[in-house]
Order: structure tokens, then C-alpha cells, then sequence
């Protein structure tokens, strides 16, 4: 993902540390109630996509992450990191997230919450580890 596509009022919540994400894996963050899957390339690129595969929602983070995909553990369907879409024959797309490596912690990229936001609604992280995680 360009920085050009990323919306100027995105706000970035802090993670972790990368290395809390070992290559080819994926961690789970909750944001607004919805499961984000964090993936960790070979190469270290990230990527953020909703945590469900597009078919029969299966669970993204638990599939096998392979090159510039990820192959999900229900039914075999792959789907492409960098664009959330299945890969041919199979189609059909989930939302994918920006993310980023700021001086050695990955941020979660989302809409600016509202300036009121119910406890409920800020992103939960409790299942990314603590190590190196940022507190304001």
C-alpha cells in the first residue's frame, strides 16, 4: 500500500514490535470489534487484512502465509496480501488495512475515532504481545 492511497486523517494505533509477529505468521488485533489479521512477510513487509477469508469467513491468521499471499486453513482459497482479493479462479475480496513500521513498531492505520469514543469501540490489542508495545 502507497502512502498516496493512505487517507490523510488516518490514525495510527501501535502494536507491538515487529518481532512479536515472526516471519510468514500473522497476529490478531481487535479494532472497533473486528478481527484484523497482521501479516509478516518472508521479506518483513506487512500487511493488515480482515481477519476471515472471503468464501466461508475462515480465519486468515491461521492459514499458511506463503510469497504475497496467504492460503486460508478452511477450503485451500489463497489470497493476495496486498489487495485483500482472491486469486483466479476463486473471487471475492476482504478489506484489507494500512500498516506500517514506525522506528521499530508496527501501527494499524485506521479513520480517526470520534473525539467522545466509548471504551468499547478503541481498538483492543490484548492479543498482540506487550513486548515493545508503545503507551502514551
Amino acid at each position: 500500500m502507497t502512502l498516496s492511497t493512505i487517507a490523510p486523517s488516518t490514525t495510527w494505533y501501535p502494536l507491538g514490535a515487529l518481532d512479536a509477529i515472526p516471519p510468514r505468521s500473522a497476529k490478531v488485533v481487535h479494532l472497533h470489534g473486528t478481527p484484523v489479521a497482521v501479516f509478516r512477510s518472508s521479506d518483513d513487509t506487512l500487511f493488515a487484512l480482515e481477519d476471515r477469508c472471503p468464501h466461508k469467513q475462515g480465519p486468515l491468521s491461521q492459514g499458511i502465509v506463503h510469497d504475497s499471499g496467504v492460503t486460508c486453513p478452511l477450503h485451500g482459497w489463497v489470497i493476495r496480501l496486498d489487495t485483500g482479493s482472491a486469486v483466479a479462479p476463486d473471487v471475492g475480496c476482504t478489506p484489507r488495512y494500512p500498516v506500517r513500521l514506525n522506528h521499530g513498531v508496527v501501527e494499524l492505520g485506521y479513520p480517526p475515532l470520534p473525539a467522545l469514543a466509548e471504551a468499547d469501540t478503541l481498538p483492543k490489542l490484548d492479543d498482540f504481545p506487550a513486548r515493545g508495545t508503545v503507551t502514551a
